[in-house]
C-alpha cells in the first residue's frame, strides 16, 4: 500500500479564444500542480467545453485520473477543485462600402449598386443582402446610401458590421 499523498493537486482547464469563423472553440488542454506526482505516475484529465457564437463558454474539467502503468492510483492523491478555464468567440469586423460613382450631366440618374465587403468579411455561407437607395440626377454629390439585411443563419450579435457610403457626383457640362 502506498501512503496518501498529501499535497493538493489542482488541475486548470485551458483558456482559449478566436474570432467568429462559424466553427466550434474547443480546448481539452490542462494545466496541473507540478512535483506532486509520484516518479512513474501520469495525471489524465477530460475536459470539456465548446463555443460557436460569439460570447464565453466555460472549459471544464470533467474527470481525471492517475495511473502507475496500467494500475489506478488516483486515490492515493487529494485533488483540489479544478479550475474552469474560458472559451471565448469574437465578432468578426465588417465593414460593408457602396460605391462611389460620377458622370457629366446628361439628364439620367446616376445609380451604382456595388457594395464591397472588407475587412474580416463575412463567414462562408453566411452574409447579406443590399437595397442601394442612392441616386442623383442634377449636377453635385450624394451619399450612395443603402440598408442591408442579414441572409438567413447570419446571426449579427456574430459582426461588428460598420457601413460606408460611397458618392455619386454629376459633374456640370463644361
Amino acid at each position: 500500500t502506498f501512503n496518501k499523498i498529501t499535497n493538493e493537486i489542482v488541475i486548470t482547464a485551458d483558456s482559449d479564444s478566436k474570432t467568429y469563423d462559424g466553427t466550434p472553440l474547443t480546448n481539452d488542454g490542462y494545466t496541473y500542480t507540478e512535483g506532486v506526482l509520484a516518479k512513474g505516475d501520469v495525471l489524465t484529465a477530460v475536459v470539456e467545453g465548446t463555443i460557436t457564437n460569439v460570447g464565453t463558454a466555460a472549459n471544464k474539467v470533467t474527470s481525471y485520473q492517475v495511473k502507475r502503468g496500467d494500475t489506478d492510483v488516483t486515490a492515493n492523491y487529494t485533488f483540489g477543485k479544478s479550475v474552469n478555464g474560458t472559451l471565448e468567440i469574437t465578432k468578426r469586423a465588417v465593414t460593408l462600402t457602396s460605391a462611389t460613382d460620377s458622370k457629366t450631366y446628361d439628364g439620367i440618374a446616376l445609380t451604382n449598386h456595388e457594395v464591397t465587403v472588407t475587412g474580416d468579411g463575412f463567414v462562408a455561407g453566411e452574409g447579406a443582402t443590399y437595397d442601394v437607395t442612392g441616386t442623383i440626377t442634377d449636377p453635385g454629390t450624394k451619399d450612395n446610401t443603402f440598408t442591408y439585411t442579414l441572409k438567413e443563419g447570419t446571426l449579427a450579435g456574430n459582426y461588428e458590421i460598420e457601413t460606408v457610403y460611397g458618392t455619386l457626383t454629376i459633374n456640370k457640362i463644361t
